[in-house]
């Protein structure tokens, strides 16, 4: 946890940017019949039948200082999905970058091992030179600021029947080109000082 909130705490640095990840599911829904359409003081109304249409996983990175984030879309969360989103972090969005110090949390794919099931020996250990992996905590991926972004994903785009893929990923696209184009940041207050204060149960009892 203080390794997480120490990260947070260092000011902001173009060659060693500070990026917070995570990964979420949505369930995809075709709608049986015509949804009845807003009228003023009714919101549109869906009939209570629906298809399930599979499912897709939500990819987000975001660098909360800077105000920018991204969303993938993909069909699975496999190793390889893993590794092909941190080669495109490294090549892509931080070319220029000495290292990227990433905060996730402990799912099993998340680890350079993934890496090296998606790519050559020579590739992988390249990418994993350029990231810095700091883990939350079991039980605190609430430090997290990817889950806070996540959030506001569902609430505002979300929360509602999206039929397909190619739909969703289209929404979350608007979604995501809005949120950067407001440079929209995340305010962290929560320090290693606050946690020592208000989390003392949580610290190892030392012998009087």
């Amino acid at each position: 946890m203080e390794d997480v909130l120490d990260l947070y705490a260092e000011p902001s640095d173009p060659l060693r940017p500070k990026v917070n990840f995570d990964e979420a599911s949505k369930q995809l829904i075709t709608e049986t019949r015509e949804p009845m359409p807003a009228q003023p003081g009714q919101p549109q109304r869906y009939d209570y039948e629906y298809e399930r249409n599979g499912t897709a996983r939500l990819f987000l990175f975001i660098e909360p200082q800077a105000g920018w984030r991204h969303v993938s879309v993909t069909d699975q969360r496999t190793m390889l999905d893993f590794a092909h989103q941190m080669q495109w972090l490294v090549d892509e969005r931080y070319p220029e970058a000495e290292v990227i110090r990433l905060v996730l949390d402990n799912l099993n794919t998340h680890r350079v091992a993934s890496l090296y099931e998606a790519f050559e020996p020579a590739e992988a250990l390249r990418i994993s030179r350029k990231l810095d992996f700091h883990y939350t905590p079991k039980h605190g991926s609430w430090l997290n600021m990817a889950e806070i972004e996540l959030s506001i994903l569902q609430r505002q785009c979300l929360e509602r029947r999206i039929p397909d893929k190619p739909t969703l990923t289209l929404e979350v696209g608007a979604w995501e080109t809005q949120r950067n184009k407001e440079q929209a940041t995340i305010d962290w207050r929560f320090s290693v000082t606050d946690a020592r204060e208000k989390l003392k149960r949580l610290y190892p009892s030392l012998p009087a």
